[in-house]
């Protein structure tokens, strides 16, 4: 019995230290397994953190995507999220667009946002609204000078704030001041715009994205000598003085997901029954409430802003309205909108006119990709349609020109196979130098022949002095008249709608090659058929302030639209002119105008056009004109060059000397272009990723693209470090495992000693 107790006695204080030691091996051998997989977590973090981003990024369908990531003292910080959704209202004549900007910022700093984006040439931007959380700050129009002072204010002092600027009459900013650290803003804003109708055909334009605008080298410098007498001056010498601020950063699409996804929702209300409805550019579901009545929106979902949106409709019957009259009553004024549709001269009483027909094509380098596929075809087509009693000429330019024959040749077979071979080896290249292409096409040579001269420009009217452009037609028209056809999927709008107006002539859209023959038809329907001219317009009892002052000639297809502003809505409105060499006349009872809807802000913009058209033709003096047009903005609250509207939140959110950075948000390249003719070549040594801006500073044959103020990064690349960081992690386990066998056999071999 003693013996047993004493072997008992012995082995268990042994049998529990082997216990206590082998536990205390094990939790160091776990410790240390523990600290190796959380070093093996930390080097997954980064690639793991980039999937997850990119997946964000690339949903088509979140309105918050296609963020990018800025460099930042050497790390990276994601930029503003932007998001768009437009609704558009369209009621009989006009529409009502409402857009809205959402700002998110996901970085942990206070940012200050600016935005470059088109609307409509002809719409009146009226409506600002920023919605911070719950509140809602309804902007005010001030003059522009002191809508900026109040903005940059609101800045300085931490408040959230939101100003609307026109830069061009189709291209705007919006600046948003302190958006707070994971803070989403709401810019919302609201514009008036006319119905556009040709022939039998209804249509709206939404422009989504601004394309990069070429901006030439000075040629002649302008002297601005001091006030003080002192005989010291200084000279002036950039023709597109702004041009930073129509040049926003552009992505290249080739190292960058698109951003800036957009949904769009259009309530069509015709006032008439409705056939066909088509979108030419974008998939579109449409529902059908009643005959005259669409609900049109994207088939799948948002879409990158990089083209323009088109949506046209046509009425049920086999002819549109001819004639419609439309009125609203705002403060003590009737607002009259009239729509007359000229019947058409019969092709057997016209004996056509021979004419003298002068082509334009641009080849620079933003007609590359599709473009200049679309500008080729055009001009080939209309090479095909000449009469033989016509004479041309075929002008091609870049930043260089030539012209095909030295002067206009008859429209035989072997001039137009020759200009056939001449367009068709073509290619996009270099600058857009518009201004001497237009100078050498205005150029009359061969007088006055009793040749009706025309000029078909082809181009995207991608450029920034467009100014200089004006002056030129207005300068050298003669008897010339300009049909602008706009190429692509973003043309610069306000450019062809102004230079044919100031040309007398029309404007023509073609955003892809199957539109080519339908559109180009029309434009020949135009080219080949009498205006109707010597247009005027009278009120029998109401006095009227009618735009345009001077009615322009009106083409085949093409109705009059007249708007004015009345005393009183009474008597009729008569309008006169010549359908090719035949009188014509129609009067308008306005008892039957129906009731509109922003009337009132269509004729003031129209005004507005009619101001900067005379100041452009030197009619109105500079300061005549601006102050007329500042009258018009402040009386009928509308952005123009000279007013901008403000929205101020009067709480600060910003602390007192807390930093504020400031995103210039990029762009989409328009669908179809090519980013190396536009902004050179791509460096072949790998780099960074960075946004892109239009250089306006250097010759064209050296553009290349610069970077924006603050590296673009579309994603950090994190596939090597990862891969090495995953293999040390598994070095530490293994290192670990070995670590714990070894200590756990010292003490059996020391026992075992």
């Amino acid at each position: 019995m003693n013996t047993y107790d004493t072997a008992d006695n012995d082995e268990h204080p042994l049998l529990k230290g082997l216990i206590k030691l082998g536990l205390f091996l094990l939790a160091q051998g776990i410790a240390v397994m523990l600290m190796a997989f959380v070093a093996l977590l930390v080097s997954f973090g980064t690639s793991w953190s980039a999937t997850t981003e990119q997946a964000s990024l690339l949903q088509p369908g979140d309105a918050r995507s296609g963020s990018l990531l800025l460099k930042d003292d050497g790390g990276t910080t994601e930029a503003i999220r932007l998001g768009i959704d437009v609704d558009i209202t369209v009621s009989g004549p006009t529409l009502r667009a409402r857009v809205t900007q959402v700002f998110r910022n996901p970085s942990k700093d206070w940012v200050e946002a600016t935005y470059v984006y088109p609307l409509a040439t002809g719409g009146a931007v009226d409506t600002l609204k920023m919605v911070v959380g719950d509140r809602i700050i309804v902007g005010d129009i001030k003059e522009r000078r002191q809508a900026r002072l109040i903005y940059e204010e609101a800045r300085r002092a931490g408040q959230r704030a939101a100003l609307t600027e026109q830069e061009r009459p189709n291209i705007f900013t919006n600046s948003v001041a302190n958006i707070g650290p994971g803070e989403t803003v709401l810019v919302q804003i609201e514009y008036q715009e006319p119905v556009h109708q040709s022939g039998n055909e209804y249509s709206l334009r939404l422009p989504l994205v601004v394309g990069p605008r070429y901006n030439p080298a000075p040629i002649v410098q302008s002297v601005d000598f001091r006030k003080d007498g002192s005989g010291w001056g200084a000279t002036t010498s950039d023709p597109v003085a702004d041009h930073d601020r129509i040049s926003p950063p552009v992505l290249d699409p080739a190292k960058n997901a698109p951003v800036n996804p957009t949904s769009i929702t259009v309530r069509l209300k015709a006032g008439f029954a409705l056939g066909e409805v088509k979108s030419h550019h974008h998939k579109v579901k449409i529902e059908s409430p009643d005959s005259a009545t669409r609900l049109v929106t994207l088939a799948d979902g948002a879409v990158p802003a990089d083209r323009d949106f088109e949506l046209t409709w046509k009425p049920a019957a086999e002819k549109a309205p001819s004639v419609g009259l439309f009125r609203e009553h705002v403060g003590d004024a009737d607002y009259l909108l009239a729509f007359v549709t000229p019947p058409s001269a019969e092709q057997a009483t016209q004996k056509p006119l021979p004419r003298e027909v002068v082509f334009v094509i641009d080849n620079s380098g933003s007609m590359g990709g599709t473009s200049i596929v679309q500008a080729k075809a055009s001009l080939t087509y209309a090479l095909s349609r000449l009469q033989p009693t016509d004479r041309f000429n075929v002008i091609r330019f870049d930043d260089t020109m030539d012209v095909l024959f030295p002067a206009s040749v008859p429209a035989d077979a072997a001039h137009v196979g020759e200009a056939t071979s001449f367009v068709s080896a073509l290619q996009a290249r270099g600058g857009t130098e518009m201004v001497p292409a237009m100078r050498a096409a205005l150029a009359d040579k061969l007088g006055d022949t009793g040749m009706v001269r025309q000029v078909v420009f082809l181009t995207d009217g991608a450029i920034g002095n467009e100014q200089q452009l004006f002056e030129t037609i207005t300068a050298m028209r003669g008897r010339s008249r300009v049909f602008m056809v706009g190429i692509g999927s973003a043309p610069n709008t306000y450019l062809m709608t102004r230079a044919a107006e100031l040309g007398r002539g029309a404007f023509t859209h073609i955003g892809s090659v199957e539109q080519v023959e339908e559109r180009m038809r029309g434009l020949f329907a135009k080219l080949e058929n009498p205006a109707v001219t010597g247009l005027t317009a009278k009120f029998s009892e109401a006095s009227a302030d009618v735009t345009p002052a001077i009615i322009p000639d009106v083409y085949r297809d093409e109705p009059l639209v007249l708007a004015a502003k009345l005393d009183k809505l009474a008597g009729s409105l008569e309008i006169k002119g010549r359908v090719g060499d035949r009188p014509w006349s129609v009067t308008l009872p306005l008892q039957h105008a129906a009731e509109g809807k922003g009337l009132s802000k269509l004729w003031a913009r129209r005004k507005i056009g009619d101001a900067e058209v005379a100041r452009a033709m030197r009619e109105l003096a500079p300061g005549e004109a601006d102050k007329a047009i500042l009258a018009l903005a402040l009386d009928h609250q509308i952005v123009t060059r000279l007013t901008s509207l403000v929205a101020v939140d009067k709480t600060p959110s910003r602390s007192e000397g807390a930093p504020l950075k400031l995103s210039e948000l990029p762009i989409n390249l328009p669908a179809g272009w090519d980013f190396e003719k536009v902004f050179g070549e791509r460096p072949h040594i790998p780099a960074q990723l960075r946004e892109r801006h239009a250089d306006a500073g250097t010759s064209p044959a050296a553009r290349r693209p610069t970077p924006a103020a603050q590296d673009a990064i579309r994603l950090p690349k994190t596939a090597t470090s990862a891969e090495l960081k995953m293999i040390a992690g598994l070095i530490l386990i293994v290192l670990a495992l070995f670590l714990f066998a070894f200590n756990r056999r010292r003490p059996l071999l020391t026992d075992a000693a």
